[in-house]
């Protein structure tokens, strides 16, 4: 079978499996993506279709999670939360059909812009690429302190980075001295899925169990179908007004170029400066949240792909994140030295395969959340677990991990997801700090302790 024709098949999957899992809110990204991600890379698919598999998926993701945001009020995921205050107050309005159009029509139109954008960056930072390998270390160590500080936990979040630099080298020296190799997979996943395990752990416990306990069941109004557009497959450039489209595509150029900030305070940040401009409520809402939609597509998918061309090693939240797969998943990638995506595919390479993504995902997503939003979304929640969904991706963890190491992995990933969720649920520590000092903690212990 031709790698064109495995990438588009991927691309399917990835499509039509994250446009699902998107109508389930409270998903994370990271837990959601890195596993899926790394089970694809590890079955040997080739890298130009996991590329296909990870633009389809992320794409797809971003859509469906619109969903629940506009028609519930409940975030999709953790980019979504910014988008809750205006959907809110269109759903207030009668208009929560008019919310969603508008975020994945903004979704996208964001992602298109991104992938050129991205590209044509990524090639030209590619002349710094060796100077930004030789300080990696130092690099990760300083970016660690940047999301930190503009992280929700802050000084909190800045003054934990040694203390955590160094349990994380130390279960890197247990586990070498057991295997005699070093574990990378396990401690993305430990990461990833540490606020799901987390929320386990505080269901055990008599002490914490009151906080994430409920009276009684929540309860949800969704508004009837209300389709305005002939035909199966809305034209995004008609449900946008051409002020809306213009500013969706400024802010997404513009979110695409700053690869190494938040995807969630970028989303927040352009959404405001946009909704500023706006007077009224339903013209600062529907301004709003068809921005931040676009910016949430385009952050993520510029923060992928730039470390991917330029570098080689992840150099952006994304990238130390749901794309971390992309840059280490050993044996089959790894970042030291560099072999991964970087290697095997040239610029017009991630242009082609990422398009195939992207278009995948459009044609699947965008008309189904279009038009059987409401109907999906009556199904997810008369039917779909949310312990079912956690245990999947847990269960999924766990056998990624054993693959890496046995048994001594599966103990590491909940050893990190225990220690990193509670960090993240009480502290504040987000996942992209603890993925930043992960990969900084082995220059930063050798040049406190000179180990």
């Amino acid at each position: 079978m031709s790698i064109l024709l495995i990438s588009i098949c991927l691309a399917l999957i990835g499509a039509i499996l994250f446009s699902l899992i998107g109508l389930i809110s409270g998903t994370d990204e990271t837990a959601i993506m890195v596993p899926f991600t790394l089970l694809v890379i590890l079955l040997g698919a080739p890298p130009a279709a996991v590329f296909a598999f990870f633009m389809a998926a992320v794409l797809a993701k971003h859509l469906t999670h619109a969903v629940p945001t506009a028609l519930m009020g409940i975030p999709g995921d953790t980019t979504a939360v910014p988008l809750i205050d205006h959907a809110s107050a269109l759903r207030r309005l009668g208009m929560p059909h008019i919310a969603l159009r508008k975020m994945v029509s903004g979704g996208v139109i964001g992602a298109f812009i991104a992938l050129p954008t991205a590209v044509l960056l990524g090639q030209f930072l590619g002349q710094f690429a060796d100077f930004f390998k030789s300080a990696s270390g130092l690099i990760f160590t300083l970016a660690a302190i940047l999301i930190a500080f503009f992280s929700k936990g802050k000084w909190v979040s800045v003054l934990m980075i040694i203390p955590l630099a160094f349990f994380i080298k130390s279960l890197d020296v247990l586990s070498f001295s057991i295997l005699d190799k070093h574990l990378i997979i396990s401690f993305f996943l430990g990461i990833a899925i540490g606020p799901m395990f987390t929320d386990i752990l505080f269901a055990l416990s008599g002490n914490a169990r009151q906080t994430i306990q409920r009276d009684r069941p929540k309860e949800y109004h969704l508004a009837p179908d209300n389709k305005s557009w002939a035909g199966f497959f809305p034209n995004p450039f008609k449900i946008l007004t051409k002020r809306q489209t213009m500013q969706t595509t400024g802010t997404s150029f513009i979110s695409s170029l700053t690869f190494v900030f938040s995807p969630v305070g970028m989303t927040s940040l352009m959404g405001e400066i946009v909704g500023s401009r706006s007077k009224g409520i339903y013209k600062k809402s529907t301004s709003s949240l068809t921005t931040m939609n676009g910016v949430t597509e385009s952050t993520y998918i510029a923060e992928a792909i730039i470390p991917l061309i330029a570098f080689g090693i992840p150099l952006s939240p994304v990238a130390l994140g749901p794309a971390s797969p992309l840059f280490n998943a050993p044996p089959v990638f790894t970042s030291d030295p560099v072999n991964n995506l970087h290697n095997y595919l040239d610029p017009l390479d991630f242009l082609l395969y990422g398009a195939i993504g992207l278009i995948i995902a459009t044609l699947i997503a965008y008309p189904f959340s279009m038009n059987y939003a409401r109907k999906a979304t009556v199904l997810v929640m008369r039917f779909i677990s949310q312990e079912a969904i956690v245990a999947m991706f847990i269960g999924l963890a766990c056998l990624l991990a054993f693959h890496e190491a046995g048994l001594v992995g599966i103990v590491l990933t909940f050893t990190m997801a225990a220690i990193g969720g509670l960090l993240n649920k009480i502290l504040g520590i987000g996942s992209g700090v603890q993925f930043m000092v992960f990969y900084a903690s082995a220059w930063l212990i050798s040049v406190l302790f000179g180990f």
